[in-house]
């Protein structure tokens, strides 16, 4: 992290560097774990756009009575879900190549929140189709038995849940939006591990929580000693209709 005095000479020093003929687009990979988890996705904007201040980068502000650099996120992230694969793209006005950029970031961020990649992309946001999680679920009864159970219940249609739409609340059978679904029981932690692949597209986004409550609906999970038993969520990677590489 750059002293106050150092801060002032670097922004002195971007104003002299070669102005872009237009904003050009760099895209950000990071991630999100850990206690940053709980962060709402508001939250994570406003951290953004601090960082990118304290970071002294030549970012493109908007015009008008209320100049602000625009910041996209990628699909957002449920609170209390980690990840290693979110995506933000920003705009900047003049020369700075993207591992500076990656650079000068993580120099004011920390482990949890913390920049992998810079680059420019090659996809637009509205391509992703897919997302794949890991998680892992402590709950009273868990074994083989109950692994399978849940392996059965996740992979036969239909199975109906209420979703948030945004034309309000509906229940959908949720199965066509499970790409692929993997349950087992990890005897060392006693716990249960569900590898999964869900719709993650603008229109037809399925949250992985969804997966706990049929759980917990339909087969008495997380039902248990609500101090001991706990589930975690890890997204993994983010991909296109075809399952390829979002980029």
């Amino acid at each position: 992290m750059l002293p106050e005095s150092q801060k002032l000479i670097e922004k002195k020093r971007l104003k002299s560097l070669p102005e872009l003929e237009r904003p050009l687009t760099v895209r950000l990979k990071f991630r999100k774990i850990g206690s940053l988890q709980y962060i709402s996705h508001l939250d994570l904007q406003r951290t953004f756009n601090r960082v990118i201040v304290r970071a002294c980068l030549p970012v493109w502000y908007t015009k008008g009575f209320n100049p602000h650099a625009k910041l996209v996120f990628s699909t957002p992230l449920s609170v209390g879900a980690q990840s290693v694969c979110e995506y933000l793209d920003i705009r900047i006005d003049r020369e700075m190549s993207c591992e500076e950029i990656k650079e000068r970031l993580n120099g004011e961020l920390t482990n949890e929140l913390f920049i992998t990649d810079a680059y420019i992309p090659k996809n637009d946001f509205s391509e992703i189709a897919w997302a794949s999680y890991d998680m892992e679920i402590y709950t009273d009864g868990a074994d083989d038995e109950m692994a399978k159970n849940a392996q059965a219940l996740l992979t036969s249609s239909p199975l109906m849940l209420v979703k948030r739409t945004k034309s309000g609340e509906k229940e959908v059978d949720i199965i066509p939006m499970i790409s692929s679904v993997s349950v087992s029981f990890d005897d060392e932690r006693q716990t249960l591990k569900i590898k999964c692949v869900l719709s993650a597209s603008s229109t037809e986004y399925l949250n992985p929580e969804m997966l706990i409550t049929a759980l917990k609906q339909n087969l008495g999970v997380m039902s248990g000693d609500p101090a001991l038993e706990w589930y975690t969520i890890m997204r993994t990677d983010l991909m296109k209709k075809d399952m390829s590489e979002f980029k």
